[in-house]
């Protein structure tokens, strides 16, 4: 069933996200440092893996070895200057704090509300932007199975343990930007089922890369850089990365 791949990660992740919350309140607070740090750090080798993709054969063919990494380059410039008139960054963080008040009890502690929110926002872009989700919800939406969902499900059920742990329950609501996320590429795939150009998947999957060391920077509190105002990088990349194709 077309759709069985988002819906089995939206699930792990609010389960797991409780679980770790439940555990979570039994550990000392060096305990969860301790892990979110492991975590932080997990998320740098994965960016630095994904950005791999630069030497992708079908890439450096469209594009040429240096065409590469400059289109990554120049996509984060052009997408970050889009996502920042558009204030990506504030509007994700107003949404959650609009699911703060709502469900999870509103109340004036501003540590716990600002807690949920960063939960919500980094989770929602940990889970959202790594390549596993788009392949997978492709695969998914052009009918060739739902296999890579379910073990980005799996990955993402132990992370959310780790992150629910020592963000709280915001990271239980970051399934809904994974379930709108996956949900709206698996009926993009569906529709335009003739599939994907390898290369272009490449320049996402290099662009992400950026933006998950980014994402680490942030869980390690080295720098609180906006990532989400980066996410258009995203879709200029393979834009770019086609438009060059076709020039050469």
């Amino acid at each position: 069933m077309i759709g069985i791949g988002t819906v089995t990660n939206v699930l792990a992740i609010v389960v797991g996200a409780i679980i770790g919350v439940v555990l979570g309140s039994r550990f000392p607070e060096r305990t969860n440092r301790t892990v979110i740090d492991g975590a932080g750090i997990a998320v740098l080798v994965l960016g630095g893996l994904n950005m791999m993709s630069l030497f992708d054969s079908s890439y450096v063919s469209a594009v040429t070895g240096a065409g590469t990494f400059l289109i990554v380059v120049v996509s984060i410039v052009i997408g970050g200057a889009a996502g920042s008139l558009l204030r990506i960054e504030d509007r994700i963080t107003g949404f959650g704090a609009f699911l703060h008040d709502r469900f999870a009890g509103g109340g004036s502690d501003n540590a716990k509300r600002s807690r949920f929110i960063n939960g919500f926002v980094s989770s929602s872009l940990i889970f959202a932007v790594g390549p596993m989700g788009i392949l997978g919800s492709v695969s998914d939406g052009m009918g060739s199975g739902a296999d890579t969902l379910f073990l980005k499900s799996l990955l993402d059920f132990i992370g959310s343990i780790a992150f629910g742990a020592t963000m709280g329950i915001g990271v239980a609501a970051s399934a809904i930007s994974v379930g709108l996320w996956q949900g709206l590429v698996t009926v993009f795939a569906a529709v335009f089922s003739s599939g994907i150009p390898p290369e272009a998947i490449a320049a996402v999957t290099a662009t992400g890369g950026i933006l998950m060391l980014g994402i680490g920077l942030r869980i390690l509190d080295i720098r609180q850089i906006a990532v989400a105002d980066l996410l258009p990088a995203l879709l200029v990349a393979p834009l770019l990365t086609l438009g060059v194709q076709a020039v050469l």
